[in-house]
């Protein structure tokens, strides 16, 4: 890994090459506002932005982003689907 030298200077990056930064666009995407309050935005000299991922808003586009530190991920309890054949031979046993 090298050193980041655009967005998040100082930092270690799997995106930085000797040719400069290969990540689409050439550099990170700061974070959206969906993303604050989480605690793996980090404030830089160039604005916020996060320390897991380069483009946060591809992580919000189909819902919550799986790396979020706030925010809560809510089971779905759905009960399973009975077979009433099979129900009613399990009541004769």
């Amino acid at each position: 890994m090298m050193v980041c030298e655009t967005t998040r200077k100082g930092r270690k990056c799997t995106f930085m090459t000797a040719q400069g930064c290969v990540f689409n666009g050439g550099s990170c995407v700061e974070i959206v506002e969906a993303c604050s309050g989480c605690n793996r935005s980090e404030q830089h000299e160039t604005g916020w932005f996060c320390s897991a991922f380069p483009d946060p808003t591809v992580k919000w586009k189909h819902g919550n982003c799986n790396l979020a530190t706030h925010v809560q991920a809510t089971a779905n309890e759905s009960k399973a689907k009975i077979n009433p054949i099979k129900a009613s031979k399990r009541r004769g046993k």
